[in-house]
């Protein structure tokens, strides 16, 4: 191991002292380096840890650097071997249509709601994402809050109606998943760990560390809130990765109460890109700056037709890999093609004027509908690239797409969205031309009275701010080029 940095020294002191902390690690700034540093020091003390991954492959990965006095698992391992085990004859149930589930828990009728009918297989999978939202939060019981917004209903006045009209059978669902022994409701994995953060357990550990901590559940952030007078806690992670929210992950790192370090000497790349990342980091609010290491030659600059291809969106995606077949390269999609699948295999059922039972879809009964939508209505402009992409390349060239992806390691060229690309590194990178800037204002105009870009949302900032640090060697900023004109585009930093 290298001789740590001044950071990562400042981060041991800070341990050494008990101090609860929290660590702003950018991208490659040596996280895990840093996390196994503390915890061999607490070897060294006779203290055992505890180090909460965010995944499965995350934690097992861990486990073959940490030392032993610390134990390398998911919050859903914890609250398993707590309380899970009591439900695994319901874990192993078989999958059902989530209309039947919503007929075993009463919902039959179909129901106007302005402008749209909400029939059982729409209200059914209302009830169920509500129950999903319960359950990645902190609060007691299911609540209007937690039932999702439909499609298609849009004033707050439907939207109330909608949650009055699901919150009952909500509760009722929540109700049947805490009987152990049986239930028509599909028991998962979050639902156990709702149950165990609901006794608010003890986890035995002298010292926490909690990795991406900047996209924690709040149902996990309350088990953590409960452990800190007799545990001290680390949490780790980089606020500007922060890509999340839209699912109810939530940063703690800002608000935590505690010692504040940063890591900011990235191995990953060099100088060039650091200066890059960092115009993102401005932009997206962020206090972090990173260092590149002098010894890594990244360039930015057009690149290599095989570069890895980060896109915006999945639609962006499905436009790559049709492109890199048609030129008979063999592509990979990172997390694979299920979700583009789906979303043709519901276009498909639309144009042939069936009912879909894609969440995203499930109130337009026809593809004449989607399309309306999409075209006029300012809440279903988000649609218009599938709508467009279905329109062009019809469902069975997508579908036959999604058939020819090769596995990553035997692939020319690997396709990924931004947000799956979260955690990975490729030698070169290249930005997909779906990462749009943001439309023009009304409020701003240049010296001869014409609209100029509107102001970067700080969400988007920090997707790009990903996007952007996957690269070690070479980076093609692509789709983000948009950035060099904009007004904003050259932030203090």
């Amino acid at each position: 191991m290298l001789a740590p940095t001044e950071e990562q020294t400042a981060a041991l002191e800070a341990f050494k002292k008990g101090d609860h902390l929290a660590l702003q690690a950018g991208a490659g700034t040596g996280k895990t380096t840093t996390l196994t540093l503390l915890a061999a020091h607490g070897a060294e003390q006779g203290r055992q840890g505890r180090y909460l991954a965010f995944n499965k492959t995350i934690a097992t990965a861990a486990a073959s650097v940490f030392p032993r006095n610390v134990q390398c698992r998911t919050a859903h391992s914890l609250a398993y071997a707590a309380v899970g085990h009591r439900y695994r004859t319901r874990l192993n149930s078989p999958r059902a249509p989530l209309w039947r589930i919503g007929e075993e828990l009463g919902i039959t009728r179909t129901t106007r709601i302005g402008t749209r009918d909400v029939g059982p297989r729409a209200l059914s999978h209302t009830v169920l994402q509500a129950l999903t939202r319960f359950c990645h939060s902190a609060d007691p019981e299911p609540a209007h809050h937690h039932v999702p917004p439909l499609r298609g209903i849009d004033t707050d006045e439907d939207r109330t109606h909608l949650a009055d009209l699901a919150l009952p059978y909500a509760r009722k669902a929540w109700d049947d998943l805490q009987n152990p022994h049986g239930g028509v409701v599909r028991f998962d994995h979050d639902h156990y760990l709702k149950i165990w953060a609901l006794t608010e357990p003890t986890i035995p550990a002298d010292f926490l560390l909690l990795d991406e901590a900047q996209d924690t559940n709040p149902v996990l952030e309350a088990v953590l809130h409960h452990q800190r007078p007799h545990t001290q806690i680390v949490v780790v992670g980089d606020s500007a990765q922060a890509i999340y929210g839209w699912r109810g992950a939530r940063d703690i790192m800002t608000g935590f109460t505690g010692t504040h370090l940063n890591l900011s000497q990235s191995f990953r790349f060099g100088p060039a890109l650091a200066r890059e990342a960092n115009r993102w980091l401005a932009l997206s609010g962020a206090a972090l700056r990173l260092a590149g290491t002098p010894d890594i030659p990244t360039r930015l600059g057009p690149s290599h037709p095989t570069a890895t291809v980060l896109c915006r969106t999945n639609i962006g995606a499905m436009r790559e890999v049709l492109h890199h077949l048609d030129a008979r390269l063999r592509v990979a999609l990172t997390g694979g093609g299920g979700a583009l699948h789906a979303l043709a295999q519901a276009a498909r059922d639309l144009k042939a004027g069936k009912p879909t039972t894609h969440p995203e879809l499930l109130l337009f009964r026809n593809w004449g509908e989607l399309q309306d939508y999409a075209e006029n209505d300012p809440s279903g402009r988000d649609l218009a690239p599938l709508v467009t992409l279905v329109d062009d390349h019809g469902t069975d060239a997508i579908l036959n797409a999604v058939a020819q992806l090769t596995p990553e390691p035997n692939a020319d060229i690997t396709i990924s969205t931004a947000h799956k690309a979260k955690g990975r590194e490729w030698p070169r990178v290249r930005i997909a031309e779906d990462f749009l800037p943001p439309a023009d204002s009304e409020d701003r105009t240049d010296a001869h009275g014409n609209p100029l870009p509107g102001p970067i949302d700080a969400s988007e900032a920090r997707l790009s701010y990903v996007a952007i640090t996957r690269a070690r060697h070479h980076l093609d900023l692509g789709g983000l080029s948009w950035i060099n004109t904009h007004p904003d585009g050259s932030p203090a930093l």
